[in-house]
């Protein structure tokens, strides 16, 4: 029966950044996906900087990624119409980029092969059983592997959950999101990011985020169970808010869908889920891990898998002080973070919030700087209620792939 010391779960950027921390350790590691990579996951496209330092940790190449965007500008248009343009910083590195998540993920993939990682791609995980000294692993067409542990990135409604017991019958996420490509895009969406909070889908937003050769993502997000707007009625919201004056403006007359709509939920209750099994450890979206305020989620997946890697290469093979060094370490990194976002969510909620919010973000020079870095995750969330996390030089740092 074949061994190895970790399989991970799920080739996305959670279970990748778990691999190439690894194997860069020098640990045999089995990355098991069900998909052929590339293939397309519905997303946002957009990259913090938070998610930007982390790749370039990881040995990423910006010129990997055919669809790699800098973003060096952000716009926020208000419910009142009322619109602020948040510059982020020049010259000191990339603190915002957008790429599609086809290509970023194929080139994580790729990294992950380069530092030793064995990938079987095109194979589902159809099995897990934990036991006092292992796991072991059933995968489509390459038999049963058998390993220390399993990192489990593989998704909101993750398998290996469910093949442990330790899924949530009924769950469809705190969020759900929508989202089309185009391309003609010749407005101010073909170099901004561009977000909207429209009145009747607060306190959700719609955006655009530009991609090379006149491509942009656009799209929305609601909060699940929301008030205004609902999730079975976002296919019929989704034409009147691209007919919206302000937005076709952005796109341009020559804009044109790319390719039909997709919708994803997004889970975002990193405060309420189980971390970890007795040898497996949750990472991304199977931790939900994603960011309750914008519903971010690549920053998110990479730091949990790397924080997962690093229980495990710390703490291994003690399968107890690996669980719990990982579950210190997660919530330590995202709790109050989430906490905090579950606050803000109260403002966002009605227009006067964003409005009063936007004003304030958009008064000087300094504050549209600063909140462009702190909405991008240049620092913590809750950065400033967590002493423990302050540092020299932490609301000034540089961004990634300075010198590319």
């Amino acid at each position: 029966m074949p061994t190895t010391d970790v399989v991970v779960v799920g080739a996305g950027p959670a279970g990748a950044a778990a691999a190439i921390t690894l194997a860069r350790a020098g640990r045999e590691v089995t990355l098991v996906d069900k998909a052929r990579f590339p293939r397309d996951k519905i997303c946002g496209d957009g990259l913090t900087t938070g998610a930007l330092r982390l790749l370039e940790d990881l040995g990423l190449d910006p010129g990997a990624v055919v669809s790699w965007r800098r973003v060096d500008d952000i716009v926020v248009r208000g419910p009142s119409g009322h619109q602020v343009t948040f510059p982020l910083p020049r010259g000191q590195g990339t603190y915002a980029a957008v790429a599609r998540r086809a290509d970023l993920d194929a080139a994580l993939l790729e990294r992950a092969r380069a530092a030793g990682a064995k990938v079987l791609d095109g194979h589902a995980c159809t099995g897990v059983v934990e036991g006092d000294e292992g796991v072991t692993v059933a995968v489509e067409g390459a038999g049963e592997l058998e390993a220390g542990f399993v990192v489990a990135a593989d998704g909101m409604w993750s398998p290996v959950r469910k093949h442990l017991g330790l899924a949530t019958p009924g769950y469809r996420g705190e969020w759900h999101a929508f989202r089309q490509y185009f391309t003609g895009v010749t407005g101010p969406a073909a170099s901004q990011l561009i977000v909207w909070f429209e009145p009747d889908i607060l306190p959700g937003y719609a955006w655009s985020f530009p991609l090379p050769d006149g491509r942009a993502n656009v799209g929305f997000g609601i909060q699940r169970g929301g008030k205004v707007a609902r999730v079975q009625e976002m296919a019929a919201i989704w034409p009147d808010l691209l007919a919206r004056p302000h937005v076709r403006a952005a796109l341009g007359p020559d804009a044109q869908p790319e390719a039909p709509h997709r919708a994803w939920p997004i889970p975002a209750r990193i405060d309420r889920v189980e971390l970890t099994g007795r040898r497996t450890l949750f990472v991304g979206d199977a931790a939900a891990a994603t960011d309750p305020l914008t519903g971010e989620g690549i920053g998110q997946a990479l730091l949990t898998g790397v924080l997962a890697a690093r229980a495990i290469l710390d703490h291994g093979p003690a399968a107890p002080a690996v669980t719990a060094a990982y579950v210190r370490a997660a919530r330590a990194a995202l709790l109050a973070d989430h906490r905090m976002s579950m606050l803000l969510i109260r403002a966002v909620r009605h227009r006067k919030g964003v409005r009063a919010g936007l004003r304030l973000a958009g008064a000087t020079a300094w504050t549209r700087r600063n909140f462009a870095r702190w909405l991008f995750e240049d620092y913590p969330r809750a950065m400033i209620v967590t002493p423990r996390r302050w540092h020299r030089g932490m609301f000034t740092g540089p961004g990634a792939f300075r010198g590319r």
